[in-house]
């Protein structure tokens, strides 16, 4: 028997990883400070919170795509790259928005996500009209 949707499974799996990785960093925060909720005006809370946030807000997008598109068995060998770009490009982003050494990482992490959706929005709709 064959494995169905194993890129999207993969990527579920790893989005899963880094959602509760994000988590965890604005837990030491908080904790540290003794922040229950909210910022309490914590500016490198709020970032990692932004941060968490900015990923739950576009990984729901990419995840779809993805799991579409090999849906429709148009994946081929290059969806697995896709996936995982977007998934570093999220560590990336993640890191970067605490600034300091790793701040480029901001930049391109939502750059590699706006190109990651646009990419497999227009492979979506190539397949949708047949062109692909």
């Amino acid at each position: 028997m064959e494995m169905l949707l194993p890129t999207t499974l993969c990527m579920a799996a790893a989005a899963a990883l880094v959602n509760f990785w994000l988590a965890i960093r604005c837990g030491q925060i908080r904790a540290k400070e003794k922040i229950g909720v909210g910022s309490g005006g914590n500016d490198l809370l709020e970032r990692r919170m932004r941060a968490q946030l900015n990923f739950a807000e576009n990984t729901p997008w990419v995840l779809a795509l993805v799991g579409l598109i090999e849906l429709a068995a148009r994946g081929g060998t290059w969806l697995p790259y896709v996936a995982a770009a977007y998934i570093l490009a999220r560590v990336a982003h993640g890191l970067g928005m605490d600034g300091g050494k790793f701040e480029a990482g901001r930049g391109a992490g939502v750059l590699v996500t706006m190109l990651t959706q646009i990419g497999l929005a227009v492979v979506a709709v190539m397949i949708a009209l047949g062109k692909m």
